[in-house]
């Protein structure tokens, strides 16, 4: 089925394009982090499911701090100049808390939840 392999990616990419947003967030919500290092902490919090280089870490953190709902501070380093840490606002914490009830919650709601797991079910037993 490569089409169906190839279907799979092309939403996968513009479904985990959408997803970057909630794992930075997330990620800024626990605590401050320096961009460079963002990349490592996204892949590892999404299970390996999100990949995303630096470059899209940085210009994600600088849209969302152009908009408010991060900001950034400089601290200095011992192994070279200063490093620009980002943290959540009031409003981005607000952002990822709606984002969470309306997208994420959603999945656990008992009908939602129930046709997932009938679509695995069935899935394992086309398998067998």
């Amino acid at each position: 089925m490569p089409e169906l392999d190839h279907l799979l990616e092309n939403w996968e990419s513009v479904y985990k394009k959408g997803l970057l947003t909630f794992w930075l967030l997330l990620l800024l919500d626990e605590k401050p982090h320096y961009a460079y290092k963002m990349s490592a902490a996204v892949s590892l919090a999404s299970q390996g499911t999100l990949i995303a280089d630096d470059n899209s870490i940085y210009r994600a953190v600088n849209r969302l701090e152009g908009i408010g709902l991060v900001v950034s501070e400089a601290e200095t380093s011992s192994l070279g100049p200063p490093r620009k840490y980002y943290r959540l606002t009031e409003a981005g914490r607000e952002l990822l808390r709606r984002f969470i009830e309306r997208n994420i919650l959603i999945f656990q709601h008992p009908n939602v939840a129930e046709r997932i797991r009938r679509i695995m079910q069935e899935g394992e037993s086309h398998e067998q």
